[in-house]
């Protein structure tokens, strides 16, 4: 169970009533048209469950991602929170940057003979992924039309470039639907397939996605809405959201939100002006030691999210030991680290609140596949509901696009 509380003051007026009631009928109807399809995903990726039953996925125990960004972020997002929670998790290997030291270290790693290798791009074109799958094919020396044709899986668009490859060595392919965008498809083919078959409860990330995006749209999750105007209409002053994690593990979701925040809000709305709201994903208690200094000192212009855990599974102590000269911090001796990162959460978010910032908290009774898939689809919701609010396009990416275009007259002058 996810529990949300806030922070934050948001009157009830007829102009906040307004703004709510208009983005409610944009997603409503995102939904409706199937113009966006990430909020049926829930459903629809059931199939891709029973069409993995074909696939013999018990002779792999590593599992390689290529891609980047909204193709692999999701995934290793979910990875790294149920891993520690799932002792019999196939070990992945993620090929996401252009780094060649990092590249090359993790080459060493595959163990070619028990790896299932995806590749996955939404255009199919991605320069960073393409030139890593050569490097791949090369080094490994994957036959693809021979004994390694079925250890390749193609995860794209239906017909892009990456499809007609797979087509032409006749490797497995699924496919990502075209009104799918590529940071809102963890829970399309992109996370379903290799996490399902890395060993992980797809079957019920799914089911609290479901739970979740039914109780929303049948009015049961008003908190979203009221923290989705409020950023509204404070976004001018304060117009970065901070996401304080307090679990090292949750790390991958704090750079997935990243991604989903900056990549869909930072637009030109359809009056021309620029808008957006900049997010900042941070890690407690480490960052309280480097950030929480410019949240309370610095300009107030932020919101603060704060994430934790109420029970970790993990009832590690800390020893009855006396240190001499530090004899004032034995009152902790005895308690659980779980009790100690929650107590230092509360209390930073006690200081924020006194430093009149704006907070809300989203805690997790325990980490479950129901919860992780519900904290996707709250943050993909939270997504839409701001870019309707912002009035812009939240699906699309010219400030991405542009960059490549770049890149690609850049290298092809080489």
């Amino acid at each position: 169970m996810l529990t949300f509380q806030k922070y934050f003051p948001l009157e009830d007026t007829p102009e906040n009533a307004s703004i709510m009631q208009s983005a409610m009928a944009v997603v409503k109807d995102e939904m409706q048209s199937n113009q966006i399809g990430y909020y049926k995903l829930p459903s629809n990726s059931l199939s891709l469950l029973e069409r993995l039953k074909e696939i013999d996925s018990g002779v792999f125990t590593q599992i390689i991602i290529i891609g980047i960004g909204g193709s692999s972020l999701g995934i290793k997002a979910i990875d790294s929170i149920l891993r520690p929670y799932t002792p019999n998790a196939k070990e992945v290997l993620y090929f996401e940057n252009s780094d060649p030291i990092t590249i090359s270290e993790t080459l060493t790693k595959i163990k070619k003979d028990k790896a299932a290798f995806f590749i996955i791009s939404k255009s199919g074109s991605t320069i960073e992924t393409t030139s890593i799958l050569k490097t791949v094919i090369a080094t490994c020396k994957l036959d693809l039309d021979g004994v390694d044709r079925k250890r390749v899986f193609a995860i794209t668009d239906k017909d892009s470039a990456l499809s007609k490859f797979a087509q032409h060595h006749n490797l497995k392919e699924f496919n990502i639907p075209d009104n799918v965008g590529g940071r809102f498809s963890v829970l399309s083919a992109v996370g379903v397939v290799p996490l399902q078959m890395a060993g992980y409860d797809v079957q019920n990330i799914l089911k609290g996605a479901q739970e979740f995006i039914t109780s929303f749209f049948e009015g049961g999750e008003n908190h979203l809405l009221e923290k989705a105007c409020y950023m509204y209409i404070n976004s001018k002053n304060h117009g970065i959201n901070v996401l304080f994690s307090y679990a090292d593990h949750l790390e991958g979701l704090t750079k997935w939100y990243v991604q989903l925040w900056g990549e869909s809000l930072g637009k030109i709305d359809f009056n021309g002006n620029r808008v957006g709201l900049t997010p900042i994903g941070l890690i407690g208690s480490v960052d309280q030691h480097s950030f929480l200094e410019l949240i309370i000192e610095g300009p107030h212009d932020k919101s603060v999210t704060f994430i934790s855990i109420k029970d970790a599974g993990n009832n590690l102590k800390i020893p009855d030991i006396s240190l001499y000269g530090i004899e004032k911090t034995d009152f902790i001796n005895n308690q659980s680290f779980n009790t100690l990162i929650n107590a230092q959460c509360d209390a930073t978010m006690q200081s924020v609140i006194q430093s009149d910032i704006a907070v809300d908290a989203i805690s997790f009774d325990k980490v479950t596949p129901g919860n992780i898939g519900a904290i996707i689809i709250y943050y993909e919701l939270l997504t839409s509901l701001m870019g309707a609010m912002l009035m812009i396009n939240t699906y699309n990416q010219p400030g991405v696009e542009l960059g490549k275009e770049i890149l690609y007259k850049n290298l092809e002058k080489n």
